[in-house]
């Protein structure tokens, strides 16, 4: 449990109410979990950092110890001494500096006296970083159930979990980040929807001026706005309170305006401010005098603008010294001097709102796809895991040959759940424009004749008729191996897949002049027409039940389609529901594809190979 729990002084435990969002956590949940069931550890535990501290929010061997924290430097050590397994990294005890000594909790069980046993100081864990390299969580497993360390192959199972936890933990930060602006949002909220109202100037400071001065806490507001050369002033101060601004901090502030606007900046003011840059510190000097003059103790200064134009300046004020202006107010109010700005221009606000509505609520639909997808492929098959797991368990007498059906069982959801993460991480990482195409030549007949060969079994058992056309020299192309891989297996798998019993499939092969054409026709279900315009989008899946009676997620074609346009190639499909359907993928040819000079000996153009491949 040392890889896990840390029993040091730290923070004190945060309430129920500054964990991560209850869905949230269950979807960290379910990934523990499944780890566990699959992975064969009895402990998975995820934390997520706060500040300088890791805290832990899904364990599955202490959960009473949820909520509590550990220093992000004390897991940083560790790691500095870790072997690296690629995402996950392990820490041999040998290697650790933890123990009991250092706050660690260490159990007393009996160590194994194997070569490869497991340390209960042993620790594996993967840390998660964001895209910047910033550490935002950790996912760390412990006490095997066989006692031992992992192998290779467990190491893959692990690495898979490791990367889906990190995009789960990710969004977890970034969920939390959004959620402590809330108050900020819901302020930024009123001023859009009072402004947007607002036809006049005098009506826009007016309806602003009481959001404003509430939704910050403020204790006085003043508002310049200034367009071409009409300039409008609207104040707000305390009843006590009178106040002459004079001409040249007028000035002065027009002037500091332009700047912050085109930097980006809001200033802050104060006794422990520091002189701003585009003040001189008598300036400084005079504005400090100047708010201690009214009883104030700070203040902040936005500018107010739309796209390169600056519009004038907002100025809050506070009396009391103990609250500082954080950074998520000046951010906020940042914004705010954008939706001031723009709600001088009326036309602009609404083309912007309505811009960014749309494109969130496109994000927010593609958002909760995914989550649904992943939930439910998650879940049917950890279900059944944990069901035959504990039938298993219940059996006193011994595990024997009746217990094989259960055995299957969850190889089954084990290796269906494997798939639909694997597509996921696949499906994430084709879709990242920055990442690299690594170009090798790559021979598309080979990759074909796997995909045969894979598909075999299936197709034996349908008797189908798979012939292969193809040219006697081997077809090249460009690109990722593994990448045309998938597509390759995915286009011979859904032909047999769905395609009835005794019919045929033709597979071929055709080198061009620039181009190479994979070309795969079966005697299947076919596509209507209405499914063909969705049919390579993200989790569609055809309304057609003999259609929908096959397992899949609605991932396999459009995996397809992005990989082959990150090769700069096309795919197409050609149907007519109840008689079949021609997939055709279209790559640029290899230079090692150019058809050498004829020989003597040489084979016709195109050999006749149909024989070896056959499976019927």
């Amino acid at each position: 449990m040392a890889a896990t729990h840390w029993n040091g002084t730290a923070t004190a435990v945060s309430p129920v109410d500054l964990l991560p969002h209850a869905t949230l956590v269950e979807g960290l949940q379910l990934i523990a979990d499944g780890l566990v069931a699959v992975a064969g550890f009895a402990v998975a535990a995820i934390r997520i950092r706060r500040g300088d501290e890791l805290e832990l929010v899904v364990d599955t061997g202490l959960p009473e110890e949820i909520g509590t924290r550990i220093p992000v430097k004390l897991m940083v050590d560790e790691l500095e001494l870790a072997e690296d397994w690629g995402i996950l990294q392990f820490v041999p005890h040998e290697r650790s500096s933890i123990g009991a000594e250092s706050g660690w909790i260490v159990p007393d069980v009996a160590i194994s006296d194997a070569p490869d046993a497991w340390h209960p100081l042993d620790m594996l864990v993967a840390p998660l970083y964001d895209d910047q390299g910033v550490l935002r969580g950790t996912l760390a497993i412990d006490e095997p159930n066989d006692g031992r360390r992992p192998g290779a192959d467990r190491r893959r199972v692990l690495e898979r979990f490791a990367a889906l936890a990190s995009r789960a933990v990710l969004s977890v930060v970034e969920r939390e980040s959004l959620a402590e602006q809330v108050a900020m949002a819901n302020t930024v909220k009123e001023i859009v929807r009072t402004t947007s109202a607002q036809l006049s100037l005098d009506g826009l400071l007016a309806a602003s001026e009481r959001t404003l001065v509430e939704g910050f806490r403020a204790d006085g507001l003043w508002i310049q706005t200034i367009i071409g050369d009409d300039r409008t002033a609207w104040m707000h101060t305390p009843d006590d309170v009178t106040l002459e601004l004079p001409p040249a901090i007028v000035e002065f502030a027009a002037r500091s305006a332009s700047y912050c606007w085109h930097h980006q900046l809001v200033v802050t003011i104060g006794d422990a401010s520091p002189v701003p840059a585009m003040m001189e510190p008598a300036q400084f000097r005079e504005i400090v005098d100047l708010i201690h003059g009214i009883s104030m103790c700070s203040l902040v200064f936005v500018p107010l603008g739309a796209g390169p134009e600056h519009m004038g300046s907002l100025v809050l004020t506070r009396r009391d010294p103990q609250r500082e202006w954080t950074e998520i107010e000046c951010s906020a109010l940042l914004d705010i001097g954008h939706d001031l700005g723009r709600a001088t221009l009326n036309a602009r606000t609404f083309e912007r709102e309505h811009a960014l509505v749309a494109e969130l609520r496109a994000l927010d639909t593609y958002k909760s796809q995914l989550i649904a997808t992943v939930s439910h492929e998650l879940k049917s098959p950890l279900t059944t895991v944990t069901g035959h797991l504990e039938m298993l368990e219940s059996d006193t007498i011994g595990i024997g040959a009746q217990a094989r059906p259960s055995l299957d069982a969850i190889g089954r959801a084990s290796q269906r759940m494997s798939r639909v993460i694997e597509d996921l991480l696949l499906l994430r990482r084709i879709g990242d424009t920055e990442l690299p195409l690594r170009q090798e030549p790559v021979d598309l007949l080979a990759l074909v004749q796997d995909a045969i060969a894979m598909s075999a079994l299936i197709a034996e058992s349908k008797h189908l008729d798979i012939t292969l056309d193809v040219p006697a020299r081997p077809v090249v192309v460009l690109g990722e191996r593994d990448e045309l891989d998938k597509v390759v297996l995915n286009v011979v798998s859904n032909a047999v897949k769905y395609t009835p019993e005794g019919q045929s499939i033709r597979i071929s092969l055709e080198t061009r002049p620039e181009t190479v054409v994979f070309r795969v026709a079966d005697q299947g279900l076919g596509i209507a027409e209405a499914d063909r315009a969705q049919l390579f989008t993200e989790f569609f899946r055809s309304n057609n039940p003999v259609a929908v009676a096959q397992p899949g997620t609605g991932l396999g074609l459009a995996i397809v389609k992005r990989i082959v346009e990150r090769h700069r190639g096309a795919v197409d499909v050609d149907s007519t529901l109840g008689e079949g359907s021609t997939f055709t993928v279209t790559l640029p040819v290899g230079p090692a594809a150019s058809p050498p000079s004829p020989a003597a000996g040489d084979r016709d153009e195109r050999g006749s190979l149909p024989n070896p491949l056959r499976v019927g």
